[in-house]
């Protein structure tokens, strides 16, 4: 068995990897970049090695560094987790040239599986179903335009060596053709270093279905079962569940051999992902299912196999890379349960999921699933009730960590295994809805919004999904008054008679006991001698701290202070203002200054985080200020165009 292992990654897939590690008496190695000097995974491991500045590319995807790194730390092997390095061939094969373990597949299968188009060509050759597509190595824009004419819009442009959902885009029709190909190019060149792009028809209906694989090097290869990805947010995935929905025995028994006969042409070797792409307009159907790519690493989804399978993967891992054969065969391999996966983000849901960074101030993620309280219809007191559910929690951080600008914000992985899907559901919902953070916003409550919308739990699913219902699931939750005055009554409670914080309230005095507090420089105003009822589906998670009250609800958290009396509250201008939502680099201008817009007419595309953010006009008007320009990097919050209202000129 290997005996030390250096991590070639950060966040929850180090820490992750360390887990297992430290159980099975492996040393472990996390490297780091000056951004994640304090951060979690550091702090787990046996040792840490520094390996650069905060840019990923002066870091975690310097491949001499981490090398470099593991020789000095005496690591033998290196476990690249997924994204940045994991799926490089070159580094792959740089590794085992150092003398040193790589636990993933040989450089062979990552090379032949990297190129979206090589790898279709290889799996049709090997007999399983590819989608219709132009794979040529003729990439002019003419030419392209042509293939996709010739296949039939709506069509989806990839880049050949893209991957998370980034250099893709669907394009509905010729006129578009052009300007998707060029913002394709622009962020698979950023992303991959590789514009190659491949043409593919677009599924109307498509859910996204993948097939978990194990090889090892003694001739076994076996499959771990289906995940069903199709919730997705552009091209992203947001939640994963196994098995899939609706997969009766045949398809799951077509659909899996077709994944393990995809994974026997490369010699596959360690954990892979083999990802169709399904026609949801009706049942799934093996003759209504294609292959799309092969990811060959560990996959952000994998905790969902494991719950349903008992599985560790990353144990796996290890011993496969020890040369250890496969610890179970086929017929060992059952399904347990249901399993549902959400990743939680530090964004915006209410503002175009913008992504947020700055300082977990007060952070708790479940450690169990709470029960639901009810109002008992007859007797009018408060029930509860159960789930029968396990929690599970992959994190990268802790409270007083840091979501810096420079990597995925990605918070956690909040896990639910139960006996069947509804209750999987129901469970992930009360596990996102119990997440505590502030003052970061984050995606809990559109996440728990989701596993309980209606269409998902009656199996009305693809791709579009999120799209679809955007509506219902991506809202500003609001405090209500019910937990307003519940709030005012804990501050009434430690505040009376003793502070002028709470404005009308005194000790003794008449029930006019309005107690007015502040949240992020917002006023709220509460009753703290109302009557609590119990009518909410939810129950609030109350929490004094030193300053207020921390309250959850619905995914939401407040930190309610007393307001100070003459307390300056900040208020929106309602000016024409645009300012940067993150740092990044503005990329595409769309207007001049003196140009009349319309509202929501673009403005300008920012590039944060490797995806590109297009701004709108928050109204009809004019252009009377346009304060940068194409390539330049901007802060949070720089200005960076200003509208004249139609009215106001």
């Amino acid at each position: 068995m290997i005996g030390s292992i250096l991590i070639a990654n950060r966040g929850e897939i180090a820490c992750r990897v360390i887990r297992t590690a430290r159980r099975m008496g492996v040393r472990t190695v996390a490297v780091y970049s000056d951004a994640d000097a304090g951060a979690l995974h550091v702090r787990q491991a046996d040792e840490a090695v520094r390996i650069g500045p905060a840019a990923a590319a002066e870091s975690y995807l310097r491949g001499d560094a981490i090398i470099a790194a593991a020789r000095a730390s005496g690591a033998e092997a290196i476990h690249p987790g997924y994204g940045f390095l994991s799926e490089n061939a070159d580094f792959a094969q740089a590794v085992i040239e150092a003398g040193l373990i790589w636990i993933g597949p040989d450089p062979a299968a990552i090379r032949a599986m990297g190129l979206k188009d090589a790898a279709k060509a290889l799996m049709a050759k090997a007999g399983v179903p590819v989608t219709p597509g132009y794979l040529g190595d003729d990439q002019s824009p003419a030419r392209l335009e042509q293939e996709a004419l010739a296949i039939g819009f709506p069509v989806l442009i990839k880049a050949v060596a893209g991957g998370g959902g980034k250099g893709m885009r669907r394009v509905d029709g010729p006129e578009l053709f052009a300007t998707e190909l060029a913002a394709c190019r622009r962020e698979a060149m950023a992303s991959f270093g590789n514009d190659r792009v491949l043409i593919e028809k677009y599924i109307a209906s498509p859910r996204h279905i993948e097939v978990q694989v194990f090889g090892d090097r003694h001739g076994n290869v076996v499959h771990l079962f289906e995940r069903d990805c199709s919730l997705q947010r552009r091209h992203q995935k947001v939640i994963e569940e196994a098995p899939a929905p609706g997969m009766d025995d045949t398809t799951r028994s077509a659909l899996c051999g077709a994944a393990v006969r995809a994974a026997e042409a490369v010699n596959y070797v360690g954990a892979g992902t083999v990802e169709f792409i399904a026609d949801g307009s009706g049942p799934l159907d093996a003759e209504r299912i294609w292959f799309m790519e092969m990811n060959t690493r560990l996959q952000v989804e994998h905790p969902v196999t494991e719950a349903i399978t008992g599985v560790d993967l990353v144990e796996w891992q290890l011993r496969v890379a020890s040369g250890e054969p496969l610890p179970l065969q086929q017929d060992q391999l059952a399904i347990d349960g249901w399993a549902m996966e959400a990743r939680l983000y530090a964004e915006d849901p209410a503002k175009g999921f913008l992504p947020v960074t700055g300082t977990l101030e007060h952070f708790a993620l479940p450690g169990a699933i709470r029960p639901t309280r009810y109002l008992d219809p007859v007797g009018g007191n408060p029930l509860e009730l159960g789930v029968e559910a396990s929690a599970r929690i992959e994190t990268g951080v802790s409270e007083g960590d840091a979501i810096s600008p420079w990597y995925d914000p990605m918070i956690a992985k909040l896990v639910c295994h139960a006996a069947n899907r509804h209750e999987a559901a129901r469970g992930l919902n009360k596990m996102c809805w119990d997440t505590v953070t502030w003052p970061l916003q984050t995606n809990a409550t559109f996440l728990g919004t989701l596993a309980v919308h209606p269409d998902f739990l009656e199996q009305r699913l693809d791709t579009g999904f999120i799209e679809r219902h955007l509506g219902d699931l991506a809202y500003a939750q609001e405090p209500p008054r019910w937990l307003l005055n519940q709030v005012a009554a804990r501050l009434a409670r430690r505040h009376a008679g003793c502070s002028p914080a709470l404005q009308g309230f005194r000790l003794n005095a008449p029930p006019q006991t309005q107690v007015s507090m502040v949240d992020r420089d917002a006023p709220y105003h509460g009753d703290a001698q109302a009557r609590v009822t119990y009518e909410q589906v939810h129950y609030p998670l109350l929490q004094d701290t030193p300053e207020g009250v921390l309250a959850t609800l619905s995914g939401a958290t407040w930190h309610f202070t007393p307001m100070r009396k003459n307390a300056m509250l900040a208020a929106g201008s309602g000016s024409g203002t645009v300012l940067a939502p993150m740092p990044g680099k503005v990329i595409a201008i769309d207007v001049h200054e003196g140009q009349t817009v319309e509202r929501g007419q673009p403005l300008l595309t920012l590039e944060a985080m490797k995806m590109e953010h297009r701004l709108t006009a928050p109204f009809d008007g004019t252009v009377a200020d346009l304060s940068v320009r194409a390539g330049q990097q901007v802060a949070l919050e720089a200005v960076l165009v200003r509208i004249v209202s139609d009215e106001a000129a």
